[in-house]
């Protein structure tokens, strides 16, 4: 055997992050300036494991591995034993650790956890999303979304696109203003991407007169006014039948509820968002 540096093998039916990161704190407890870090990903048969082992069985080596895969965990074990190389398996002690104190089996799937952390990432780019392009900012946003809400002031359309983001939709929202005509951008998108919300007038009312209570404005501001509401509601409405896209009332819903019913909608004409796209 070669007797030089020291080598150490990182096998994994998966990236084999997991194990490097052991590997690279285990070695940190050596005075040792020579050494070598190979990374073996995605080890999936037989053949593989015999060719690494054939490998490393000429250098000083020793093998720190994540296998999921119970056969190709016992073939690589049995083969290091019998060329009496050092092995150490992260995964198996942890999962049936866990397994007995959740009277659960694990699915044994590799690559599962790289899978979890690139949906916590899509989470992340949908809020950065909804807040880039929350209340018109930036029309440039509409055609990069996966959804458009449109609706006059207080129908929930931040809620909405901040609890959609959490499901790993991209959401813009535009606010429809009878002074302020809708970004031309609006009326490139198709139809079925853009979700209409209205709301019932006097429940408006209570809603607006609240919100300019906490500002410490006077309820009789044209805002909470009943012409105000009902000249806004119907230039939205006008609006929203140039653009023929489906509309929900969110007056008496949470939303949680109306979120359900915006995916439901999608679900029925076959438009795959988040996760699905």
């Amino acid at each position: 055997m070669d007797k030089g540096n020291l080598v150490i093998y990182i096998i994994s039916d998966s990236i084999g992050e997991t194990a490097e990161q052991v590997a690279k704190a285990g070695i940190s407890q050596f005075n040792l300036d020579e050494y070598e870090i190979r990374r073996f990903p995605y080890v999936t048969e037989k053949q593989q494991i015999l060719e690494i082992i054939e490998e490393a069985k000429q250098e000083k080596a020793v093998m720190v591995f994540t296998m999921v895969l119970e056969t190709l965990r016992n073939v690589l074990v049995e083969e290091a034993e019998k060329n009496n190389i050092p092995c150490i398996d992260i995964m198996t002690p942890v999962i049936e650790s866990m397994g007995v104190v959740l009277h659960n089996s694990p699915s044994r799937e590799p690559g599962l956890i790289r899978r979890l952390d690139e949906r916590y990432f899509r989470k992340v780019e949908a809020i950065e999303f909804a807040v880039k392009y929350d209340d018109g900012k930036d029309p440039r946003g509409l055609k990069k979304a996966d959804l458009v809400l449109i609706g006059i002031s207080r129908t929930s359309k931040t809620p909405l696109s901040m609890y959609l983001a959490h499901k790993n939709v991209k959401v813009a929202n535009v606010p429809l203003v009878p002074e302020v005509a809708p970004p031309k951008e609006l009326f490139n998108v198709p139809a079925k991407k853009i979700i209409g919300l209205t709301t019932n007038p006097m429940k408006l009312i209570e809603i607006r007169q609240e919100r300019l209570k906490a500002l410490g404005l006077k309820h009789e501001a044209n805002y909470a006014s009943m012409d105000r509401i009902l000249e806004e509601l119907d230039f939205a409405e006008d609006i929203m039948k140039r653009l023929g896209c489906p509309v929900i009332d969110v007056s008496s819903k949470a939303v949680e509820e109306s979120a359900s019913i915006i995916l439901e909608i999608f679900r029925e004409i076959g438009y795959k968002i988040g996760n699905g796209r």
